[in-house]
């Protein structure tokens, strides 16, 4: 059965597709059957730039393990960088 949870975020950042590197501005968030996972269910993340078609997205298929020790590990790097007084800097170059 479809659990028909899902959500979009809207991102700033770049992704590497089959037409190589586009800047993403959308994570489409779900938790359903995945594609290539052995899992039944499982949390998947679309990055995608719709207006370029379907060559600009990068797709991740996460177990629950998986995607809660990535959320803990997004945030102690963010908070490391924030304590390090890191973020809010002018990005260089």
């Amino acid at each position: 059965m479809c659990t028909m949870i899902s959500q979009k975020a809207i991102v700033e950042g770049f992704g590497r597709g089959t037409d190589g590197w586009f800047d993403m501005n959308q994570a489409n968030v779900s938790w359903d059957h995945p594609f290539h996972s052995p899992e039944e269910h499982a949390l998947n993340i679309d990055f995608v730039n719709e207006s370029y078609g379907p060559g600009a997205r990068v797709a991740v298929e996460l177990s629950v393990e998986g995607a809660r020790q990535l959320v803990e590990t997004i945030q102690a790097v963010l908070g490391e960088a924030e304590d390090r007084g890191l973020i809010g800097e002018e990005r260089a170059g």
